[in-house]
């Protein structure tokens, strides 16, 4: 009634005019009730009349006020929806943000549908009228100065429900207010509420709960408008104010100002028919409201204008989105765009083409994910490596005063990594390439290759950045324990072995397959039965128990560390890359460990006193030879109380060379203090094997005789290895109690959770602790990651993967985490690292050294899985990172993959390299500064030829 009488008042005073007014009143009567009639009609048919659709500001017609008071209306009963749950969390919302009451919802097509003929209909109602709009906005202005003023609590309270609309989610958070004042800039669109899940949208709230902002929101507004549009404003919150009485209306109404704050002018048709009876009085107060309202409209959408886009999506308390107007599939796959960027610039998880498991496990909150992605839900953080443990640990690189300098500082402003280009490998050895054992440069200039020096590791200043070429024919590997007994051929093409050991049971061919009967020269009838013969040579060997991790010399194909799996032992198996074609290939893609290597000039990359054991079956090492130098290396790195096994023709032979080098051996291993065992005949195999022991103490040292060979000076580090010429000489036994190697390890499996002995709590561990506890920490984390991320959010089949490598171990956390998996874990530290190496023998497992700045001496596609934690960021301070991208791609096998954890920056880095390398990468993610990233290996090769040069 109050909006019935205030209309019948402004009528009187446009007496003046009723000739001119008439006309435009009848023809917009006229266009209502099209409008009208049309709406009841597709009313009846039983749709509902939700929609909205972007439109320009520049409509003012009569029609359109009508029809935005009925917006209203549809939208409050709108607001009850229950909002469509977050996939990732958007901050808190405002408790009444999250009702779930019930409320009516339509299809998207009838929305799209109905929202478009509604347009048509208004469009035309506006053409017929825009014409005599200017002439009636003059009118207007002459008639705001004579209309009252509200009173003063009514324009408060009245602003603060305008206030409400225009700052939407923002209003509750003050801090997101501020950011938005502090940040200016042009929005490229107007923040709108998705009609289907509403989560931000405000509801219409009590006139107690509108009280209590008024003050705020009236001084808010006052900074926003000048004097001339307080006037203007007062009108148009005056007919709110009367509207209030009419639930419905002033509901629509309240929509209609939401929309216009946004730069949006909705399209309403639900309940149009209703305003076929409001009379000519309303129709030209209506008309004056949308002049009023076209100008707040521009103030306010300035207002927006210079607040919205710097902020939209770095709050982390106010989930602002963009989502269209109209639910179609472009705009909504615009918006989940929109959305993905949010999460991302938030620290969220994306997936790159992530598979379904790992796609659910990031769903929840951010502090959920990050913690298990990266820590395995872990709150305390990642492990940080102390500055200060430095102090406490020595490195390969100090250690070996020896080693070869081969690396530059790296130059200022690489060249950029991005749109690299690669090219295939052009050297002879075409796909099983190894650039530090096929340098065939640096093989000629070598003087002599009499101590094997061709054999031994000669690298390029750099690494090279060419790709090795696939096989023709190559096949995914088979898994284990399969792959033990046969591969296919042509994913290791050569037949060499099987002509020249096919006798021996080394390996066959057999139609696409090689074969594998698991024997070699000293084991025809097979390896497990010779495993058991050493077992009762000597019992205390306690194969799994007290012999866990052994060291094979001239391993061939490794059947003997092969079936030792079956007895729960570790075998490091090597041998060169010589005549014997491909043998440590062979043992790779069977699934068992191995390594290029050989025993030359240099010594093994393996700390002193690590191996339980030590085995030669007709390794063909000159033992005997230059002083017993090899053996003496051999002596290094066996455990104080380990066993040397040897079982070749000397031990058994009738010839007179044998029986030379018997003696020459028996003087050499007496002058060393080796204790011969026993000398067991092997009945099966007709061979017999020589067991010797290494001392306890240095008591047989000091009462030899003659001191040959002679002790190695006290300044001689026996853990320096990385290229440090061999000498003959013997290090003295460790006798201090707290000193590594006077105490044989726990029995495994024990020995893979208990912090050495000699471990001390009074010395500072890598991450800042006590060593001990340094230890314990390490472990426990890492079961964390594994088992909460690594095993359920990377999507990867762990039944096939086989041959892992954890690229900077520490302590060996990692692969003591992956026990219960049917894998090993070649541990390798870094020559610049901490020299934990020690450690990681003790508890069980092997490793070994390496500088990643160099490639790795195995055969090309011979890791199933790579893990990098924190090794980028620390490389690349000394070499590029695109040969060591191409390293890594080249000893992964296809369908491998790649788990990085580093430094977010880092991370970047390998990413753009893996996409040049075309590998798929799964997921990345970042959070404060540390990133996780996981990829898989494809078949892509490139075309082109490197240069030979």
């Amino acid at each position: 009634m109050a909006l019935g009488n205030r209309s019948r008042s402004s009528s009187n005073k446009r007496s003046s005019s009723s000739s001119y007014t008439s006309t435009v009143m009848v023809m917009g009567f006229i266009a209502l009730c099209v409008v009208g009639v049309w709406m009841m009609n597709y009313s009846s048919a039983g749709v509902s009349t939700q929609t909205t659709t972007a439109r320009t500001n520049t409509v003012t017609s009569t029609a359109s006020s009508d029809e935005n008071n009925t917006q209203a209306a549809e939208n409050n009963n709108n607001n009850n929806e229950k909002p469509k749950a977050f996939e990732d969390n958007p901050g808190d919302l405002p408790d009444d943000a999250i009702k779930n009451d019930d409320g009516p919802n339509k299809s998207d097509a009838a929305a799209i549908n109905e929202g478009k003929t509604s347009r048509e209909k208004q469009e035309q109602a506006a053409a017929e009228e825009q014409k005599e709009d200017q002439k009636q906005q003059e009118l207007n202005q002459a008639q705001l100065s004579e209309e009252t003023t509200i009173p003063e609590n009514q324009q408060a309270e009245q602003t603060a429900t305008q206030e409400k609309i225009i700052t939407a989610d923002d209003q509750p958070d003050e801090k997101n207010h501020q950011q938005k004042n502090n940040n200016g800039g042009q929005s490229g669109g107007n923040d709108q509420i998705d009609v289907e899940s509403k989560p931000q949208e405000q509801p219409a709230e009590t006139n107690s709960d509108n009280s209590k902002q008024n003050n705020n929101a009236q001084a808010f507004q006052d900074k926003k408008l000048g004097n001339a549009d307080q006037t203007q404003m007062q009108q148009q919150q005056q007919q709110q104010q009367q509207q209030q009485q009419q639930p419905q209306k002033h509901q629509h109404q309240q929509q209609q100002q939401e929309e216009q704050s946004q730069g949006v002018e909705r399209n309403e048709n639900s309940q149009e028919s209703q305003n076929n009876i409001q009379g000519s009085s309303n129709q030209q107060q209506q008309q004056q409201q949308q002049q009023e309202n076209q100008h707040q409209q521009h103030s306010q959408e300035q207002e927006h204008h210079d607040q919205q886009k710097p902020q939209q999506y770095t709050d982390e308390t106010n989930h602002v989105t963009t989502l269209p107007t109209i639910p179609d599939q472009n705009q909504q796959k615009k918006n989940q765009e929109e959305q993905q960027q949010q999460q991302q610039e938030e620290s969220y998880p994306q997936r790159k083409k992530g598979n379904a498991a790992a796609d659910q496990n990031n769903k929840g909150t951010e502090s959920n994910s990050g913690e298990t992605l990266l820590n395995g839900g872990d709150s305390s953080g990642i492990p940080k490596e102390s500055k200060e443990s430095k102090k406490s640990w020595r490195t390969q690189a100090d250690q070996s005063e020896n080693e070869k300098e081969r690396r530059k500082d790296e130059k200022e402003g690489q060249d950029s990594i991005y749109g690299y280009t690669w090219q295939l490998c052009n050297v002879t050895t075409g796909p099983d390439y190894i650039p530090c054992l096929d340098n065939e440069k640096a093989i000629k200039k070598l003087r002599s290759t009499k101590h094997f020096q061709h054999r031994e590791r000669h690298c390029p200043q750099e690494g090279p950045t060419c790709l090795v070429p696939h096989p023709e024919g190559y096949k995914t590997s088979i898994q284990w324990p399969k792959s033990r007994d046969k591969i296919w051929y042509h994913n290791v093409p050569h037949t060499l072995l099987a002509e020249v050991k096919g006798h021996q049971n080394w390996v066959k061919v057999s139609g696409e397959f090689l074969t594998f009967p698991g024997g070699g020269t000293q084991f025809i009838h097979g390896a497990l039965l010779y495993i058991d013969f050493l077992q009762n040579a000597v019992p205390n060997l306690a194969w799994g128990k007290h012999t866990r991790v052994i060291l094979d010399v001239g391993c061939g194909v490794a059947s003997f560390g092969g079936y030792l799996f079956d007895r729960d032992v570790l075998t490091m198996s090597f041998a060169p890359k010589d005549e014997h074609e491909a043998q440590v290939q062979f043992a790779l893609e069977r699934g068992i460990p191995a390594i290029s290597a050989v025993m030359g000039t240099q010594r093994l990359p393996f700390p002193s006193r690590v191996f339980d054991a030590v085995h030669c079956a007709r390794c063909r090492v000159p033992w005997h030879l230059e002083g017993g130098m090899l053996l003496l290396e051999l002596n290094r790195v066996l455990r104080p109380g380990g066993y040397f096994i040897w079982s070749a023709t000397p031990v058994y032979g009738k010839l007179d060379e044998d029986k030379k080098i018997w003696k020459e051996m028996t003087a050499l291993t007496k002058s060393m203090c080796w204790d011969l065992v026993t000398i067991k005949n092997n009945k099966v195999n007709l061979v017999a094997a020589a067991i010797y022991r290494k001392p306890t103490s240095n008591q047989c040292y000091e009462q030899r005789k003659q001191k040959q060979p002679p002790m190695c000076k006290t300044d001689d580090d026996p853990n320096a290895a990385w290229y440090v010429p061999l000498q003959a000489c013997m290090h003295r036994v460790p006798v201090d109690k707290s000193e590594r190697g006077t105490q044989w390890p726990e029995n495994w499996p024990n020995r893979l959770e208990t912090p050495p002995y000699w471990l001390n709590s009074s010395r500072m561990g890598i991450y800042g602790k006590p060593a001990p506890q340094d230890f314990a920490r390490d472990y426990e984390h890492w079961k964390r990651v594994i088992n909460n991320s690594y095993m359920k959010s990377l999507g990867i089949n762990w039944s096939g993967v086989r041959n892992v490598m954890d690229m900077r171990a520490v302590y060996g956390g990692f692969a003591a985490a992956l026990k219960d998996l049917k894998v090993w874990v070649m541990n390798v530290v870094n020559v610049d690292s901490a020299d934990t190496l020690p450690i990681i023998y003790e508890r069980g497992l092997f490793g070994i050294y390496h500088d990643w700045c160099e490639s790795f001496s195995t055969y090309p596609r011979t890791y199933d899985l790579l893990h990098a934690d924190h090794l980028f960021s620390s490389l690349k301070k000394r070499c590029r990172l695109p040969p060591v991208m191409a390293e890594i791609d080249r000893i992964v096998r296809p369908g491998g993959k790649l788990i990085v954890r580093d430094e977010s920056s880092a991370i970047g880095e390998v990413e753009n390299l893996l996409k040049s390398l075309h590998w798929e990468v799964h997921l990345t993610f970042s959070k404060n500064q540390e990133g996780m990233l996981s990829a898989q290996k494809g078949n892509w090769r490139p075309t082109t030829l490197a240069d030979t040069s």
